[in-house]
């Protein structure tokens, strides 16, 4: 028996997701002293808005190349 996956419907693009999560990030790692956990939130804050840029990349048209 295969289990059933909870399936949502997304209200904000990939983009708005990452960049809220990362902003959030940043902002409980400035009230949090120097440490692990601190280093964690910002490694984390940096992957998502690394991510975005990607997908920002990834989704623009591709034009076709001149001469081949």
């Amino acid at each position: 028996m295969t289990a059933k996956r909870n399936r949502r419907k997304q209200t904000q693009s990939l983009q708005e997701r990452l960049a809220a999560f990362a902003e959030t990030a940043r902002d409980r790692a400035r009230s949090l002293p120097p440490g692990k956990e601190r280093d964690m939130l910002l490694r984390r804050a940096m992957q998502n808005e690394v991510t975005s840029n990607l997908t920002d990349w990834l989704s623009e048209p591709v034009y076709p190349r001149r001469g081949g």
